[in-house]
């Protein structure tokens, strides 16, 4: 019953409740729920923890697309819950003796588990099939008072510092060696310094006029709409900002339905409104090159057309793709052959040069991805733009859980991040993590503000994925001391017997 809880418990500490506080309870009563079980224990519990807050996480994936792939992708995600809790229980029972006395269980114990923790969520954010980098513990504390940590640590290592506290509540509820007030003393210094760490501060390098539209479009996957819908939706979004000063537009991922490099009617149309707002406007839209779909993203200028494309990199297998496809169809035959296109991968740069402005480009679940956006920041990107397109799944929380993943991007990147949807949640999102504007959801609009460009390189950005890999490595390290020791345990009782 415990494992079942604590799965809606963590899931709530996530948008749309963002009761950020129960994600660290939530943890802790799963390292709880552990305590005297052995591995094949430890693995149920983990199953049954995951599956109960993956279900809830992901049950927007049921709007259109029905309960088969909602089920797949929960399963798969808690057989990884499944197997780091199993290796997170054999640490937290055989841990005290690998690491006696107060020090090796207080200080040793909480670094081992965190590891492990974060070496699932890394794992499972780069595999099978790009990974899934939803729900990791990071993202609950987008707007919590913990969130400044990303631009020291990154989003792993905020993940890694969560998990290490709830741990170190659990070891010291369960240390009897200390008296009760050293206990409350070292928990609550825990807190304080994680909370002193003061923010990275994101000086800038100037300021950029931008203009973001949301076009109130159902550009769905399965979405019944008439050819240059969507297109003519962000048209008419745009031009009541005809004569407003912008240094560029910005529209989401498939504003245009209708791919402006191959129709002429829907490169007028952006030739129009570029001349209009004498700026270049970014576009999403899908394009076709030597056969080959893309979920693309285009860098139009008037007169000029698409003086630059990005390609997303990462298009969304079952959805946008269907990888092994002879293999996965006999499961489900009709749910596989409604996806008939198949997009390819991108291998263009995600940096865009808007007239001296350089802007990252994110498409959809890119923004997701740490590596996209550290190649960004190395190519010199000095705002990120993460277009999307969120119409499958409605009012669900999906596009909240989104616009949390990037407001942690413009703190981990110490950048502006203007978070644009073709129905909402569209905001944009100054380095400090504040929303300086929003739009209604399912309301077209457009938001028009000056932004802070910036240079700065934060501690996440230049360390890459070193803190990723140590703290990973340590959890991995410290279980397969416990293994051995476990082990030699063992053999010493059958040996004795």
């Amino acid at each position: 019953m415990l494992a079942a809880a604590t799965g809606g418990i963590l899931d709530a500490g996530f948008p749309d409740r963002s009761w950020w506080v129960l994600a660290p309870v939530g943890v802790a009563l799963m390292l709880v729920a552990l305590l005297g079980r052995g591995p094949w224990a430890g693995l149920l519990i983990g199953m049954v923890s995951g599956l109960s807050f993956w279900l809830i996480h992901i049950s927007w994936l049921t709007l259109y697309l029905g309960p088969v792939p909602w089920l797949a992708l929960a399963g798969l995600e808690s057989l990884f819950f499944g197997v780091s809790l199993a290796l997170i229980g054999v640490v937290l029972n055989v841990g005290p003796r690998v690491w006696p006395g107060a020090a090796g269980r207080l200080g040793v114990v909480p670094l081992v588990v965190a590891g492990l923790w974060t070496a699932r969520e890394a794992i499972s954010a780069v595999w099978p099939y790009g990974g899934f980098s939803w729900g990791r513990v990071a993202i609950s504390q987008s707007e919590s008072p913990f969130n400044g940590l990303v631009a020291w640590v990154g989003m792993s290592g905020l993940s890694f510092l969560m998990v290490w506290l709830s741990t170190l509540a659990v070891q010291l509820v369960r240390e009897v060696t200390v008296g009760a007030l050293a206990r409350w003393s070292i928990g609550v210094a825990s807190v304080a310094v994680l909370l002193v760490v003061p923010a990275w501060p994101a000086v800038p390098s100037g300021t950029a006029r931008i203009a973001a539209v949301q076009g109130a479009s159902d550009a769905g996957l399965f979405a019944r709409y008439s050819p240059g819908q969507i297109l003519a939706d962000h048209t008419s979004a745009t031009l009541p900002l005809i004569g407003r000063k912008v240094d560029f537009v910005v529209w989401p991922e498939n504003a245009s339905d209708i791919d402006p490099t191959r129709s002429d009617d829907a490169a007028k149309v952006l030739n129009y409104l570029g001349t209009a707002m004498n700026a270049p406007i970014v576009a999403g839209t899908i394009t076709q090159r030597d056969g080959k779909f893309y979920n693309s993203s285009l860098l139009w200028k008037a007169g000029e057309g698409a003086v630059d494309i990005y390609d997303k990199v990462h298009p969304v297998p079952f959805a946008e793709y269907m990888p092994d496809r002879a293999f996965w169809r006999p499961f489900a035959p009709e749910l596989i052959d409604l996806i008939s296109r198949d997009y390819t991968i991108g291998t263009r740069d995600n940096v865009f040069d808007l007239d001296g402005i350089m802007a990252g480009i994110a498409i959809c679940f890119d923004i997701a991805d740490d590596q996209l956006v550290r190649e960004m920041i190395s190519d010199k990107a000095e705002v990120i733009l993460a277009q999307t397109n969120n119409a499958d799944f409605g009012r669900t929380d999906e596009s909240v859980q989104q616009l949390a993943i990037a407001r942690l991007r413009a703190i981990e990147a110490g950048r502006t991040v203007v978070n644009i949807s073709t129905v909402g949640t569209s905001a944009i999102i100054t380095p400090d993590g504040e929303s300086l504007d929003r739009l209604p959801t399912w309301e077209p609009g457009a938001m028009v503000e000056t932004v802070p460009l910036s240079d700065t390189v934060t501690p996440a950005m230049a360390g890459g994925r070193v803190i990723e890999w140590f703290v990973s490595g340590l959890g991995l390290a410290g279980f397969l001391l416990c293994l051995l020791n476990a082990l030699r345990t063992r053999q010493g009782r059958v040996r004795s017997g």
